[in-house]
Order: C-alpha cells, then sequence, then structure tokens
C-alpha cells in the first residue's frame, strides 16, 4: 500500500485528487492540509511514502515545506502539483528535493500512474515540464553514450522527454520490468540515483 498526504489549499481540487487516490486499491491517503505550515508539524508523524504538494499556498509554499522537511522524513517522496510551468519556479522545486512535477491539467490517469511510477523509482514530469528541463541543458552527450548502450539511451532520451514506464514500453516494445532492468543499469552505469540526475548527465547540465 502506497500512503500519501496532500497539501492543497484549493478546497475542490484538494477534493479531486483526494478522490482520485480513494478510487485506486494501491493507495492509502493519510491525511490532507491547507496549507504547508500544518503539513511541517504533522508529517514526521505520519512519514508517507509520497507528498503531492501545490506551490502556491497560504504562507509558506510548497518549495518551503520541502526545504524544510526533507530531511525529518528522508525515505518520503515529493511531487508538486502545481499551475505553474515557468523555469524558475521548476529548478527551485528539484533543488530543493522534489522527485516530480505534474501541472494541475494532468489527467486523472496520468496522476495515478505518475505516483505509481514515483513510487517504483522514477521521476516522473508533466511533458512540458520535461522539456523546459531539457531546453536548459547544453546537448554534450557523447560521453553518456559511450558508457550506456543504444537501448538504454532509447529508454534515457524516452523518459527524459516525461513518457511513463508503460509508455516506453510500449514505443520499443519491450516489457516495463526491461525498462526498469535499463534504468538501473543506467544509473550504475552513471552512478546516479534517479532520473533527474541521468539526464543531468545526458545533456551536460
Amino acid at each position: 500500500m502506497i500512503t500519501i498526504c496532500i497539501i492543497e489549499d484549493l478546497i475542490e481540487i484538494q477534493k479531486g485528487l483526494q478522490s482520485i487516490i480513494e478510487t485506486d486499491s494501491r493507495f492509502s491517503l493519510l491525511q490532507s492540509f491547507e496549507n504547508a505550515e500544518d503539513a511541517i508539524a504533522q508529517l514526521p508523524l505520519l512519514n508517507p511514502d509520497i507528498v503531492l504538494t501545490d506551490i502556491n499556498l497560504p504562507n509558506k509554499s510548497g518549495i518551503d515545506c520541502i526545504t524544510e522537511i526533507k530531511a525529518k522524513i528522508p525515505n518520503s517522496q515529493f511531487i508538486m502539483f502545481t499551475i505553474y510551468e515557468d523555469n524558475d519556479q521548476v529548478f527551485e522545486a528539484l533543488k530543493a528535493g522534489a522527485n516530480g512535477y505534474i501541472l494541475k491539467n494532468t489527467s486523472p490517469e496520468k496522476i495515478i500512474e505518475a505516483l505509481v511510477e514515483l513510487n517504483d523509482g522514477g521521476s516522473p514530469m508533466s511533458p512540458k515540464i520535461a522539456r523546459k528541463v531539457l531546453s536548459s541543458f547544453n546537448i554534450s552527450n557523447n560521453n553518456v553514450c559511450e558508457l550506456i548502450s543504444k537501448r538504454e539511451l532509447e529508454v534515457l532520451e524516452l523518459l527524459s522527454k516525461g513518457f511513463l514506464y508503460k509508455e516506453i514500453a510500449d514505443k520499443l516494445n519491450i516489457a516495463i520490468s526491461t525498462v526498469k532492468r535499463h534504468l538501473n543499469h543506467i544509473y550504475a552505469k552513471l552512478q546516479v540515483q534517479n532520473k533527474t540526475e541521468a539526464v543531468n548527465k545526458l545533456y551536460g547540465r
């Protein structure tokens, strides 16, 4: 069971997220918060697998929340759920320790896929966000290409464009378990811990 907490000040959106999470038997919703301050106080007691948080909150932001709480719940993963697409917000969130970044116009199906992917060790990003991340990189991936195989490079490039594990598997006509195995090999060869670090190396950030 994947345990989840939500930080969202707009009640309508918060209830929508709750409904999405509660309809999937793989998830257990622990608690929802309307501000970062309450979340910072209570998240260490709840220790959820995933925290789904907005950026724009009443006082402290979702990014502030991650910055303050990350060290206290190191096993929890944070995914931003926001309307913001500008580069500064994206990189501030990732720098603070966010493991994923999806936009509020993401479909319920994609939200569920993103949560599962995050729990499986991925770093889900909406395609628009992934493109913004890539556009900031100076593309110089010759060294990476020497380290990883052609198929591993295909997997990493698709992942960097925002495709989920299942979509990569379908495009390459391989099993999801094979996609994950390729990623484990990529992380080991590039000496990185996650997708974001691997993509950074691929595009020479």
